[in-house]
């Protein structure tokens, strides 16, 4: 069983370099894919040129008509580059996978799809504890032992489609699937083509909390001051043990807050994945540097 693992990235090499590590120490058998929007950042590029030893690097270039850059673009590339893989995982430089996976459960993740043609994506990582202070997150009859929907609450997102998903190619080409610009409008094309995404009980992947903007990027005093306030940095997670990872038999709620630990230190929690989240008086401000700038283009 191959899983070909495409990790997006850009101008983060420090983020780049563990999202990579933890691939290759937990999924050892897995091709592993960087996808790098030609970063300008010498420790980027420094870890890209090591990465190449081990890892396929594919970088800013034309395929077909569609100009190689950005997220969704990269996704698309992605998806045309390796369509005849049996199974593809998409991931970015500030995830990381926390925990071994078993060819066993990759056979699994092969068998659910082929006995559910109509499962378009699988999401591999823990349910965020910032999503439940939103609304609640209530598991639904999955498409197997093991997994689980997700009850569409009114979110835009995360009930159809996430960023980070588990899919076999050859179904989205075959249903005439294309990767638009933004996260709802996926999960509305993922509804209109397939069934809910299935969640794991047992996910294998996860977000890092409280990441920086990335490096170069033109940050507002907004967004400056809402970093400092959340303390921004890298938080690796700690590789869950044997005894951590039997949250399968007991079907509670992933939630990363409630199994993941971040080494040497933890972030305040509950964990979030944007500085702005929560700060209503630094997101204004945020806007209104943001508008000027286009305004004046600044």
């Amino acid at each position: 069983m191959s899983l070909t693992i495409c990790i997006f990235s850009f101008n983060r090499g420090k983020y780049l370099r563990n999202c990579v590590e933890s691939v290759q120490q937990c999924l050892p058998d897995a091709e592993v894919v960087i996808f790098d929007d030609n970063s300008d950042d010498p420790d980027t590029q420094a870890y890209l040129e090591q990465a190449a030893k081990t890892c396929q690097i594919v970088g800013p270039r034309e395929v077909g008509t569609i100009k190689h850059g950005g997220l969704y673009h990269n996704m698309n590339t992605a998806l045309e580059l390796f369509q005849s893989r049996e199974l593809v995982c998409f991931l970015q430089d500030d995830t990381q996978v926390v925990r071994p996976v078993s060819s066993h459960e990759l056979e699994d993740i092969k068998a659910i799809f082929d006995c559910q043609p109509t499962l378009g994506f699988l999401h591999p990582c823990f349910i965020r504890g910032i999503d439940l202070k939103k609304s609640p997150v209530t598991p639904l009859a999955g498409p197997a032992p093991g997994y689980f929907y997700r009850k569409n609450n009114g979110q835009s997102a995360g009930i159809h489609y996430s960023d980070l998903v588990v899919f076999r190619p050859d179904r989205l080409i075959e249903a005439g699937w294309c990767f638009h610009q933004s996260e709802p409008a996926n999960d509305k094309q993922a509804k209109d083509l397939f069934d809910m995404m299935a969640y794991m009980w047992l996910p294998f992947a996860m977000w890092l909390p409280e990441v920086p903007a990335y490096r170069g990027k033109k940050k507002t005093l907004g967004l400056r001051l809402a970093e400092k306030k959340k303390r921004v940095g890298f938080y690796p997670f700690k590789l869950l043990s044997d005894e951590e990872t039997q949250l399968q038999e007991r079907y509670r709620l992933p939630v990363a807050e409630n199994y993941l630990e971040c080494t040497p230190e933890s972030p305040p929690k509950p964990w979030t994945y944007n500085p702005l989240t929560g700060l209503k008086l630094l997101k204004n401000l945020n806007n209104l540097e943001v508008f000027f700038r286009r305004w004046f283009k600044l």
